[in-house]
């Protein structure tokens, strides 16, 4: 049996990646978390009783108590998932980022090689570590027709980007230098269910339903590739099984589309939706307020995913059509959820209970 380690996994891709792994796998699974705003257990609500997950609330800044997760658990994968995410919040403060997503890095990577070291030769050979990372790490391809590849040189833009790209440097000089098997995906934009709020389209969601603005950067001229994040599970899972170590996947949803263009699809299914809308509200779009573009706003993203589909067979399933339904759906079904997370009672209820 094998075990998987996945950091930040009460996150919103994490907690993705361990529903899938415990409903089509044989996996036990580990979630480690240090349970900050962005990790909510409650998405994992489906997963808790099940004898092959186990929760461990860690910080990955903390190696001793990353090392006795080692000891304890003795996995085969570690997916390192947790990050600090979102764009806006470094811009606004940097510090975190580097912290959690450099010193982070730096110590899981110290963790696992010295519990590599020791492992037996067959041990050694099948361990894996898979770094989680992002396509905002290459930068701006602006006006450009081209697509980020996997030997894209890095320029990324905010404290965000360049703490992911400072992680990713770390995890292939680890590679290089000890022998550690690794393995790196870059992905492109993801949604779907169980995203924080103050992402992209579930604040578009939950703004609309209250009849609140729908803030838009700039123009909402920027082009992003849209991956729903079930794929995403699916292909992170592939590479942590059966990706050749060293090399670097990119995951792509082939699905490059605006920001005006997102938040107009997000109104356009609510009017079918969600057809009663709050008093005095003609259409959804009517919400739609441009704002003062972010600094240094990168102006288009979008990746080639060419390389995973060809060695390891991986493709998207959902469109952006099609996943942004289901997205506005579950939002809309799942009311509750995003009211607790919006007032921050799913984190007080947690310190009540000594979580």
């Amino acid at each position: 049996m094998t075990t998987v380690i996945v950091t930040g996994g009460a996150g919103f891709i994490g907690s993705a990646v361990i529903r899938h792994l415990i409903r089509h796998s044989g996996h036990t699974v580990i979630n480690l978390d240090k349970l900050t705003y962005a990790g909510n257990l409650e998405s994992l609500r489906e997963v808790d009783h099940d004898p092959r997950y186990n929760f461990e609330q860690e910080d990955i800044c903390n190696p001793l108590g990353l090392q006795r997760v080692f000891r304890e658990h003795q996995p085969d994968i570690v997916m390192h998932l947790a990050a600090e995410s979102h764009v806006d919040r470094s811009i606004d403060g940097p510090t975190a980022f580097i912290q959690t997503n450099i010193i982070g890095t730096y110590s899981l990577l110290e963790a696992a090689r010295h519990y590599w070291r020791d492992l037996s030769g067959d041990e050694q050979a099948s361990f894996r570590f898979h770094h989680i990372s992002t396509d905002e790490v290459y930068g701006d391809l602006g006006d450009s027709a081209g697509l980020f590849t996997e030997n894209t040189p890095y320029t990324p833009s905010s404290p965000y980007s360049a703490s992911k790209a400072s992680a990713d440097h770390l995890v292939r000089a680890w590679h290089r230098t000890y022998g550690l098997p690794v393995v790196v995906t870059n992905c492109s934009n993801n949604y779907g269910p169980y995203q924080f709020p103050e992402k992209l389209i579930p604040l578009m969601i939950l703004n609309a339903l209250e009849g609140k603005p729908l803030p838009v950067y700039g123009r909402g001229d920027q082009v992003r590739d849209w991956l729903y994040v079930e794929d995403h599970a699916r292909a992170l899972s592939l590479v942590a099984e059966e990706g050749a170590i060293g090399e670097t996947y990119n995951v792509g949803g082939h699905n490059e589309v605006q920001n005006i263009e997102v938040v107009q699809g997000i109104c356009d299914l609510l009017e079918d939706l969600a057809p009663e809308k709050p008093e005095g509200l003609g259409e959804y779009q009517d919400l739609i307020t441009f704002v003062q573009d972010r600094p240094g706003h990168d102006r288009r993203y979008a990746i080639d995913a060419g390389k995973i589909e060809a060695d390891l067979g991986w493709v998207p399933e959902e469109s952006f059509e099609t996943g942004l339904r289901k997205t506005v759906r579950w939002y809309l079904e799942n009311r509750a959820w995003c009211e607790r997370v919006q007032r921050g009672s799913y984190r007080r209820e947690r310190l009540g209970a000594g979580v």
